[in-house]
């Protein structure tokens, strides 16, 4: 597409890129969690994986995401994003309509870790992408609206999975999810690939000109941000998060199978709705807060994150533990207001401490941490102490790693504030 006319032409572009960006994450998470509505039924197929193999069905699939976004990080600094972006919209696609095909837990496993490439390219891209079509200042609520695709396209991920799975079995909720992201692809192939830094006319501190650090990208970059401080604590605190939500995401709907006695038709829609009223109000008030905060601090995103983190773990605790029905599902619903409400905060506190010139190289360095430490293991290690004891005792090490999350995150704010002179909120 050729670049836009105008100011006018500029914003109808960004908003067209929103919207196909924000669809293309909805099925992006979709397809990732599908199978967690479907664990059950393929638990009891021929297959008849044990859990701690249904676990690494999502461990699998996040360590070819991780390993694959370092060299789309690079590529997504230096090549056509859109293209990158279509192609790995289309390579995810065909991957989650093969799993369907598979005869074998060992064809199964690697149809689900195919889909990690081409996730890879389109998570590590769009971030930076929609960082180029949008103001600072308007980042927050723009990441929000593109971040509550998440918790909507998960829980279409559990709903249909569940209701297809019903009806015409687990196999063909594999068929469902993967064809409507080959027409995604062509969409994301007509987007404007503007140029990078286009809302960043400051140079950021420490870069060389166009916004690279000294030494071009590869190697300098990955070292420039393992220096950036900030940047490392947002990431490892994201780390804490990402293997909370990994094992929620995983384990839930069997946990309120067998640990709560739910139907599966009951555990996958009622989550499913939780996850998708409480995943959008989280995500845009998350959005919203952190931008209104940006008037009194810079930090605004790092101390919305934390706080709203740190009452979620307590929350989180009573959600798992409680064996009351009129206790667990308020605990449940507040939980997920608040780990929401980091979602969209915590993606701009990252793109916001990086130079404009190396945001996909470092989207790609945090995607690669955040799964390494966060939920790669987590599915699979609850799958493995569920075999040991039971799925009830095994999601009790959730809410610990929720409160790390808000303590380091909450630390980076304060740390962040004491260098710059700021006074705390």
């Amino acid at each position: 597409m050729t670049p836009p006319a105008g100011g006018l032409e500029s914003v109808r572009l960004a908003r067209r890129a929103l919207v196909v960006l924000t669809l293309i994450n909805l099925f992006n998470y979709l397809d990732r969690w599908i199978v967690a509505a479907l664990n059950e039924s393929i638990k009891h197929s021929e297959l008849r994986p044990s859990d701690a193999q249904l676990g690494f069905l999502m461990s699998g699939f996040i360590v070819v995401y991780m390993l694959a976004a370092p060299l789309f990080g690079v590529l997504g600094d230096t090549r056509s994003r859109t293209r990158l972006i279509g192609l790995g919209v289309g390579i995810w696609s065909v991957a989650t309509a093969l799993a369907g095909f598979a005869r074998s837990y060992g064809s199964l496993f690697a149809a689900r870790a195919a889909v990690g490439v081409g996730e890879a390219a389109y998570g590590t891209i769009s971030p930076a992408l929609l960082a180029d079509y949008f103001p600072r200042e308007q980042r927050g609520r723009v990441f929000a609206v593109f971040f509550a695709a998440i918790p909507v396209g998960a829980a279409l991920g559990y709903v249909v999975g569940g209701l297809v799975d019903h009806f015409f079995g687990w196999r063909s909720a594999f068929f469902v999810a993967g064809v409507p992201g080959l027409l995604l692809a062509a969409l994301a192939l007509r987007l404007y690939d503007p140029p990078r830094g286009a809302q960043d006319p400051d140079e950021i501190p420490g870069v060389g000109a166009h916004g690279r650090p000294p030494g071009g990208l590869g190697r300098a970059a990955y070292t420039a941000l393992l220096r950036n401080r900030p940047y490392v604590l947002t990431v490892l605190g994201y780390a804490a998060y990402t293997f909370a939500i990994g094992a929620l995401g995983s384990w839930t709907p069997a946990f309120l199978e067998r640990t709560r006695g739910m139907s599966k038709a009951v555990a996958t829609v009622q989550f499913g709705a939780v996850v998708v009223a409480t995943g959008f109000l989280g995500t845009y008030g998350g959005g919203w807060l952190g931008d209104r905060g940006l008037r009194y601090s810079r930090q605004a995103y790092l101390w919305v994150s934390g706080g709203a983190t740190l009452l979620a773990a307590p929350l989180t605790l009573l959600a798992l533990s409680s064996p009351r029905p009129a206790v667990y599902w308020p605990a449940i619903v507040a939980a997920e207001l608040c780990l929401f409400a980091s979602t969209g905060p915590i993606n701009s506190a990252i793109v916001n401490v990086v130079s404009p010139g190396m945001r996909a190289t470092a989207v790609a360095l945090s995607i690669f941490t955040i799964h390494i430490l966060g939920d790669v293991p987590s599915p699979a290690l609850v799958g493995a102490i569920s075999d040991s004891t039971t799925l009830g005792q095994a999601m009790l090490v959730i809410p610990v790693a929720v409160l790390v999350g808000g303590i380091v995150w909450t630390y980076a704010a304060w740390r962040g504030e004491r260098a710059a002179g700021e006074p705390s909120p």
